[in-house]
């Protein structure tokens, strides 16, 4: 196609991501973004060929458009529809699964060396964010590749955000080299004017190259990119077609590692995504005139819930600071950011720091909490077990995102913190039925003298206002200590449920009763420490108990009350009811729920059936 043709085709493209996410949802702003940098690779490299990573992976919808998805897309993130990150197995053309920041370097770099060793010959391209950048595995990438001068292409593709706006050292660094694009030009053409200088032209570009470098630390101290041994090419930008398939054309033929780097803007081409980029990074579906969203936008969020409760805490306690990695907005801070910014910190895409660096702040005297989606804090393991657990420091864990999240699918969904944490000795976790048991739980984690973590789901953030009639009063929180909602002494099952679960629980016992199968429902509110006393007396009553937990059963908060009562050489019958050991995909929650037997009818069905198996 032509250059004219092909910016055609990229107006095309933005009208049809925004006629098809209004309808189900999804990342916007980013696609927008990159679509005539995602047109100028598909034109520049064989798509067949050639293997494109791109980091994180919410900005490759226009890759899938450019390879035959564009029918599949009115099923985007739903059941059985096409996935909105890399999926290998949607797609050859789809190398790595990316659902989490600042990887791209490290896998494209690690397929380079594999396509060298085997002797075969292809152009390997990761694509990385400057948000990405604030992540440390980029780094530790960039710094292989460049020491082991890899044949490789990083594009940086610079848009000044990440989920929130970068505003970080890295941000800065990025902004004087934006500023610096004279430079660049200057370089190239004393290099072109100099090498055809007959018979002198080459040596003279060779010895004129510390000249221009000394130009080059002159506008932009410490080009950090050469320093760690890339060819750095920009900033050029990454909405001129022709600038950017002419830099592809000849980075291809290069050795070495190459940085190109593109300077774009979030939201391009739909104004409403420009001026709120954070709103439309991960969107519901939404009217496109107004760009006002369709799901009730402004219900109090999980979110919001707990952005507040520590918020109204902070107006108290001086000693509380908050930390975020990259992601202000969307866990709840933006207002405590705004009100508290001495004692707010946005760490970067950078679980691992932000989990030292609260280490650090409750050694010092503060009460830090960390509000980091669940998915992500899996990336700091290591640090919340000995750099907070181990030395039974007050950090408190804000898990937002926990359970299944739905459309985002297997990168995102948290269903695994109950099991990773669960085990790490002296770290308490909590998981509130609603949002004023939210509340209360920050007030208990504040006064309790050692780590904590408190789980949420994502969405609009339940009050216990449906379900199950005849609920009992609610009992202030102690450590270790269960909540009876419904039934007595005298039921045939007990329902022990976990946060969110606790919904479901009552509205399955509704069910089970409407049966005649007389069913107690059991807030659990701590996954650890396990409330033993109401395990030990449920189990020696002869009732059968099941669990319920927006969890793997792995692990999970159902198998350490199986582990326990083992271990006592307690007899009981017991039924967890939770994920499947699996990658779950993406889909809607609600349909998820029902598809895996864990909404209020399945978990019914599964009851019932366990309430009628013959015991021997």
């Amino acid at each position: 196609m032509s250059i004219r043709n092909l910016e055609l085709l990229t107006y095309d493209i933005r009208d049809f991501l925004i006629s098809n996410v209004c309808e189900t949802g999804g990342h916007l702003a980013s696609n927008l973004g990159v679509v005539e940098l995602t047109v100028a690779l598909h034109r520049v490299f064989d798509i067949d060929r050639d293997r494109i990573f791109w980091d994180i992976g919410h900005q490759v919808y226009v890759h899938k458009i450019l390879t035959g998805r564009a029918d599949s897309f009115s099923e985007l993130r739903q059941y059985g529809g096409i996935s909105g990150f890399p999926n290998i197995e949607e797609d050859s053309s789809d190398v790595y699964n990316s659902g989490h920041s600042s990887s791209s370097v490290s896998a494209a770099m690690g397929l380079a060396e594999a396509r060298d060793l085997s002797g075969e010959d292809y152009n390997v391209v990761a694509v990385i964010g400057d948000g990405a950048l604030t992540g440390g595995l980029a780094y530790e990438g960039l710094n292989n590749a460049g020491n082991r001068q890899t044949r490789m292409i990083v594009i940086l593709n610079d848009n000044e955000m990440s989920i929130s706006e970068n505003a970080d050292s890295v941000a800065q660094y990025l902004s004087k080299l934006r500023t610096s694009g004279a430079y660049q030009s200057a370089k190239h053409i004393i290099r072109e004017r100099m090498a055809k200088i007959p018979r002198v032209g080459e040596s003279m570009v060779q010895g004129a190259e510390r000249m221009t470098n000394l130009l080059r630390y002159a506008v932009v101290p410490g080009s950090i990119f050469e320093e760690l041994g890339f060819k750095y090419y920009g900033p050029v930008d990454g909405h001129n077609l022709r600038e950017l398939i002419g830099l592809l054309e000849a980075a291809k033929h290069l050795e070495g590692p190459i940085l190109l780097h593109i300077v774009t803007k979030k939201g391009k081409g739909y104004l409403n995504a420009e001026k709120y980029p954070e709103r439309f990074h991960d969107t519901a579906p939404f009217d496109p005139e107004t760009g006002r969203r369709q799901d009730g936008e402004n219900m109090k969020t999980w979110s919001d819930a707990a952005g507040e409760a520590v918020m109204t805490l902070a107006g108290l306690d001086p000693r509380i600071v908050c930390v975020s990695a990259a992601m202000t907005d969307a866990v709840g801070l933006k207002n405590f950011a705004k009100i508290y910014n001495r004692r707010f910190f946005d760490a970067g895409i950078a679980e691992e720091h932000a989990v030292t660096f609260a280490a650090g702040l409750a050694l010092g005297g503060m009460r830090p909490f960390v509000f980091i989606y669940s998915s992500f804090l899996q990336r700091a393991y290591d640090q919340i077990m000995l750099e907070v657990c181990a030395q039974k420091l007050p950090v408190v864990f804000m898990i937002d995102r926990a359970g299944n999240v739905g459309g985002d699918g297997e990168t995102h969904h948290g269903v695994f913190d109950l099991s990773y944490l669960g085990h790490i000795p002296g770290l308490v976790i909590m998981a509130p039925k609603d949002a004023d048991e939210l509340k209360k739980m920050t007030e208990f984690a504040l006064k309790y003298d050692g780590p904590s973590a408190i789980r949420y789901p994502r969405g609009n953030a339940a009050e216990l206002s449906a379900g199950a009639v005849g609920l009992q009063k609610e009992k202030s929180i102690e450590l270790g200590k269960s909540e009876r909602l419904y039934g007595g002494q005298k039921t045939k099952v007990e329902l022990i449920a976990v946060g969110k679960m606790v919904h479901i629980a009552l509205e399955a016992a509704e069910i089970l009763e409407k049966s005649g199968i007389k069913t107690g429902v059991v807030n659990a509110r701590f996954a650890a420490p396990i409330d033993h006393d109401m395990i030990i007396k449920a189990a020696e009553r002869g009732v059968k108990i099941v669990t319920l937990e927006d969890n793997v059963i792995s692990g999970g908060f159902g198998q350490r009350i199986d582990a326990f009562l083992a271990g006592k050489g307690i007899q009981s019958r017991l039924l967890n009811i939770a994920w499947p050991d699996d990658f779950v995909t993406h889909g809607d929650v609600n349909v998820l729920m029902a598809q895996y037997g864990l909404d209020s009818a399945g978990v019914a069905n599964q009851v019932r059936k366990f309430v009628d198996e013959r015991t021997d």
